[in-house]
């Protein structure tokens, strides 16, 4: 893998490209990131390049108006990961992951949305929209029955386990339940347009989940 970011989902538009072509594009604001620790196989038995996205206030500890109660700030980064970011000589921050980029990095280098140039291909991962609990039909994309003529089964699943033989419900039926909230990553999406001045690509097509969730961002595996 050569290039990887995190970004947030802006949303989508369309743009117009130099022959009057319309193109549905959504609006990712990839970076900046920075290199928060560089892992060795020596120190850590694999090699890899950990990145860090969004600032986030440090957890922290205040007297309540008596003097003698301690108010913990939870939403915060702890000691622990306080040191951490400490060492790099970074601030703390909201978002850490981990990939295998090939080049020199060091702690505090920054990642831009300029290491991607139009016409790249990517594969992007996010965390799907939830849908909360949902039938057979929107959650399977399952037939109705009739709607007419005394028919009492309208958007029910149908049989679950057929009589006496198997007499039982298979692992894996599909039947009512949680729909969403799933890791969902779409492959070979075309980068349209980079704007490196305010850290913004425009990919063809829509990515996963909902407006300002993080979107992962490398290159793609598998380019056609």
């Amino acid at each position: 893998m050569k290039k990887a970011i995190l970004a947030t989902k802006v949303g989508m538009t369309q743009i117009f490209s130099e022959d009057g072509t319309l193109t549905p594009v959504t609006v990712l604001e990839a970076g900046p990131c920075v290199v928060t620790q560089i892992k060795t196989v020596e120190n850590d038995g694999y090699d890899a390049v950990q990145i860090g996205y969004v600032d986030m206030k440090d957890k922290t500890v205040q007297k309540d108006k008596s003097g003698k109660k301690e108010i913990v700030h939870r939403h915060g980064a702890t000691k622990a990961e306080q040191g951490h970011f400490k060492k790099a000589g970074v601030s703390s921050k909201k978002f850490v992951r981990e990939f295998k980029l090939e080049g020199d990095y060091e702690a505090g280098n920054e990642i831009k949305a300029d290491i991607f140039v139009a016409g790249d291909k990517i594969d992007a991962t996010a965390i799907s929209k939830g849908k909360g609990f949902q039938g057979a039909i929107k959650r399977h994309n399952q037939h109705r029955g009739p709607m007419t003529h005394g028919s009492k089964f309208h958007r029910h699943a149908g049989s679950n386990g057929s009589a006496s033989d198997p007499s039982k419900v298979f692992k894996g039926k599909k039947m009512p339940g949680h729909m969403g909230s799933k890791k969902i990553t779409i492959q070979n999406l075309e980068v349209v347009r980079v704007d490196a001045e305010n850290n913004l690509l425009l990919v063809k097509g829509s990515v996963p989940g909902p407006k300002k969730s993080l979107v992962t961002i490398r290159e793609a595996v598998k380019a056609i």
